[in-house]
């Protein structure tokens, strides 16, 4: 049995410069952290004494017999990517709901990924986690995502991470000093708005057509500079939030599906109350949203979003991880290959005799 855990994550700047077709010609970054919340998942090689052959349990339970009858994409792109053969139990469990802009999708694929790599004893590095679920949501699920998710999700922590025309990507971690970090942390608050939506469906409504968006993603693309610069100044801090203001104007300008009245209700709200700046945490249209607010004001919003779940957290740094590993062996395997070893060393005798 494996237990991969994976962590969620928060996006400050940069969303939208991280989808392909923009990155691939102009170039792009995202800052953007993992927090403390995480996709667990547990698989283990199933017993051959159940009719079927395949068990996946999350929102729903699957028993299948075949790879093509598994409803869950990403755990059926997964296995037929990996190539495992053998009968698994997947169970998926989460910290935070599903299709809430915390980048969950992709945390469930790298997860996924990390565990069947270690049912199969091979333990995989960070880069190729983060490029083995870029490639299948993209070019296997063909999903109208972004690469910053998963290269968060495999990583961990606060990173600016920035993607090369090539493709490539670079991840630079934000090394600030202990006072200035609980500045920036001190000032963040999370809510749940509780409206769900489905990140690609509302990426679809403007990544077809990023040309037409050019001015806002070449100005969200410069935020991210003034934002490390700020973070690695003396500046007050709460410029950053202030920034994360014109963020949010420039993301809702990309369609008119990145907001909504609950949406903007809800964000008036928090200004009134002492809020600098804010966004929702994915690509829009609900889940989470993410508020910059000084210290002494935090009482005054949380009373104003009361009918809302507050989410504390920290950021965490460690990306995602085999939490538990007890693999049994391949008793059938391993005896193929002693009987392998065997007949090979009999051909070597006769060779000599």
């Amino acid at each position: 049995m494996v237990i991969s855990r994976t962590p969620f994550r928060i996006s400050f700047f940069g969303g939208g410069t991280d989808y392909p077709a923009w990155y691939r010609e102009h170039g792009g970054a995202v800052l953007a952290t993992t927090i403390d919340k995480y996709c667990y998942l547990t698989v283990r090689h199933l017993p051959p004494f159940f009719e079927h052959r395949i068990r996946v349990v999350y929102s729903k339970i699957e028993n299948c017999n075949s790879l093509d009858e598994i409803q869950h994409p990403s755990v059926r792109e997964a296995l037929r990517f990996l190539k495992i053969h053998r009968g698994v139990e997947i169970h998926h469990d989460g910290d935070l709901p599903a299709r809430s802009g915390m980048g969950s999708s992709s945390a469930f694929t790298v997860g996924i990924l990390h565990a069947l790599r270690a049912l199969k004893t091979r333990m995989p590095g960070k880069h190729q986690l983060a490029t083995e679920a870029i490639h299948i949501e993209q070019e296997r699920l063909k999903e109208a995502v972004g690469s910053q998710d998963q290269v968060q999700a495999a990583y961990g922590g606060f990173n600016k991470i920035s993607f090369s025309r090539s493709g490539e990507f670079s991840v630079k971690p934000m090394i600030l000093p202990a006072k200035r970090l609980r500045a920036l942390t001190s000032s963040l608050m999370l809510f749940y708005t509780g409206i769900k939506r489905t990140a690609s469906d509302i990426a679809s409504t403007f990544v077809n057509n990023l040309g037409a968006r050019e001015e806002q993603l070449l100005k969200m693309r410069a935020l991210v500079d003034d934002a490390v610069a700020i973070l690695n100044s003396r500046r007050d801090i709460e410029e950053f939030g202030r920034l994360m203001g014109v963020n949010w104007e420039l993301k809702r300008s990309l369609s008119s599906k990145v907001s909504n009245p609950a949406v903007e209700e809800i964000y008036e709200r928090a200004l009134s109350a002492g809020a600098l700046g804010g966004k929702l945490t994915g690509a829009g249209g609900g889940g989470f949203l993410l508020l910059f607010v000084p210290p002494s004001r935090r009482l005054e919003v949380r009373e104003k979003l009361n009918h809302l779940i507050h989410v504390p957290f920290a950021f965490e740094f460690s990306g995602s991880q085999v939490i538990f590993y007890d693999v049994e062996k391949d008793y059938a395997a391993e005896e193929r290959s002693r009987a392998g070893q065997t007949l090979g060393g009999f051909r070597e005798l006769a060779e000599i005799v």
